[in-house]
């Protein structure tokens, strides 16, 4: 069943519904047959008192003629079967024309509405993020208002979130393969230390080009970290054995190491940026996902060549010398310990 037309294509319809309340009594509580949370409507002004009164007699006429009609059952009355007062609904209420949304969006139980944007030419999806942020900051929202990013800009913030957490992972199982390998502490971070010159040179790669530090691009600063290395560990693994083994001191084994790795290294160095720079160069479909591993791959190896021949064997030798201080004042110490235990009275 439905609604005859002439009673729902005008708004003039809402003057002829009536509303049903129960009468409170004088307890305050909720009268016997009222429905729970139906609101009391008190009347201020004379008029509408004696319309409510009105309505309160023309109801019990209209409930004792049914229930005459019907042999005195108040059971499926049309009009009403309880003490009850029909108040109209513009008693306590009015309507008129304004303008309203078709529809009301929310996410979660709060009202939301979604601002969409593209980029222009040449800019990045970070910079367009920094920039809404400053508006808002700007626009001195109230609290209750706070604005999140979906789609695209959420997964970017999201990557950007977990970048240091999935480096710095990265790190630590490479210090902990290598401390177990060479069975030091000390020398693991003499390997690690070509790692800042490898992000340098990414990032700078990317500025030159004028491409963004994108997810692909963080992937490409991850496998660095196993690459890179790779020169450290020929020359720290030469060198160590060399101190071991061959009873050579630390400038000597270094020294040695750097000239007899020094082919080895450029070869794989060069293998590996050739490998990479067909990414880095390549157009076509796909090529914004590519260049940007491409080029951070390049620019990180390129750098840190440059670079890490030099570094790597002054590091070696601070921090062999930093050893061996170490060393020597645990010596020291556990020597003054054992000492201090053997005076005293003899055991039996």
């Amino acid at each position: 069943m439905e609604v005859a037309p002439e009673f729902w294509q005008s708004p003039e319809t809402l003057k002829d519904i009536y509303v049903s309340t129960a009468a409170a009594p004088a307890s305050g509580t909720q009268a016997t047959g009222a429905v729970a949370g139906t609101t009391v409507i008190s009347t201020a002004t004379a008029q509408t008192a004696a319309q409510v009164a009105s309505d309160s007699v023309r109801n019990q006429q209209l409930n004792s003629l049914t229930n005459s009609a019907r042999g005195g059952a108040s059971a499926g009355s049309s009009v009403s079967t309880s003490q009850e007062t029909m108040v109209p609904l513009a008693a306590f209420s009015s309507f008129g024309p304004g303008t309203t949304p078709l529809s009301i969006n929310h996410q979660g139980p709060f009202v939301a509405t979604t601002f969409s944007f593209n980029l222009p030419e040449g800019e990045s999806l970070g910079a367009a993020t920094d920039a809404i942020n400053r508006t808002m900051a700007n626009l001195h929202v109230p609290i209750s208002v706070h604005g999140e990013f979906a789609g695209t800009a959420q997964v970017f913030q999201a990557s950007l979130a977990s970048e240091p957490l999935l480096i710095l992972a990265a790190i630590v199982a490479v210090y902990i393969v290598l401390g177990v390998l060479y069975e030091s502490y000390i020398h693991p971070i003499t390997i690690l230390s070509t790692l800042p010159s490898a992000g340098v040179g990414a990032v700078f790669a990317l500025l030159l080009f004028k491409s963004e530090f994108s997810l692909i691009a963080l992937i490409g600063v991850i496998l660095l970290i196993g690459i890179v290395k790779k020169n450290a560990i020929m020359m720290i693994d030469f060198a160590l054995d060399a101190q071991r083994n061959g009873g050579l001191n630390a400038h000597d084994a270094i020294y040695q190491a750097c000239m007899l790795r020094f082919r080895p290294i450029m070869m794989t160095t060069l293998a590996a940026m050739l490998g990479a720079l067909p990414l880095a160069i390549i157009s076509g479909d796909g090529a914004e996902l590519r260049q940007p591993l491409g080029i951070s791959i390049v620019g990180g190896l390129l750098v840190s060549q440059l670079l890490t021949l030099y570094t790597t064997p002054v590091v070696y030798l601070y921090l062999e010398r930093f050893r061996e201080r170490c060393r020597t004042a645990w010596l020291h110490w556990y020597n003054g310990l054992m000492g201090d235990e053997q005076v005293g009275p003899s055991s039996p």
